[in-house]
């Protein structure tokens, strides 16, 4: 399915919008799936958690409360979760290992990357509603990313399935 999030989003007005705040850390700059959320605090032990279940094509979305100071997802990560069939991550926050993730053939968006890597007590919220400062995202929302931002949907865009 050959798409543009700004086509798409003149189709779907009741879509959310998230503005291409985000840089583009991995192979793919365009991709898609269903919606799984995470909120953390500098502290990336259940980014893991979550990237172990199985992807089968979803978008983790991880709203670590825009901080700057430590990476909630570097190379291991990244990897795990290609490797596990996610469509991508989106993270309102920080990533590491920059020339890795250019590596991995899915989708990685974060506000900036830093060195510093995070905690690992594990603490944070598995599919809940996140507040992001541009838009609501809820578990099992449809994603799609492209270089002219984020769209949200509350299914695939005409019936469609993931892709990018």
């Amino acid at each position: 399915m050959e798409w543009r999030t700004a086509d798409l989003s003149d189709l779907h007005p009741e879509g959310e919008t998230l503005p291409m705040v985000y840089r583009s850390f991995g192979a793919r700059a365009r991709f898609a799936g269903r919606v799984r959320t995470l909120k953390v605090w500098e502290d990336n032990a259940r980014v893991r958690e979550v990237l172990e279940t199985g992807g089968q094509g979803q978008v983790l979305v991880v709203d670590g409360g825009g901080s700057l100071r430590t990476a909630l997802l570097g190379g291991n990560l990244a990897r795990l979760a290609w490797e596990r069939g996610w469509a991508g991550v989106v993270v309102h926050g920080a990533v590491r290992d920059v020339e890795e993730l250019k590596e991995v053939p899915i989708g990685l968006l974060a506000l900036a990357a830093t060195p510093r890597r995070s905690a690992k007590e594990g603490r944070g919220e598995v599919d809940v509603p996140l507040s992001l400062p541009w838009a609501r995202v809820l578990p099992g929302n449809f994603l799609l990313a492209d270089e002219d931002g984020l769209l949200l949907l509350p299914g695939p865009p005409n019936g469609g399935q993931s892709g990018g």
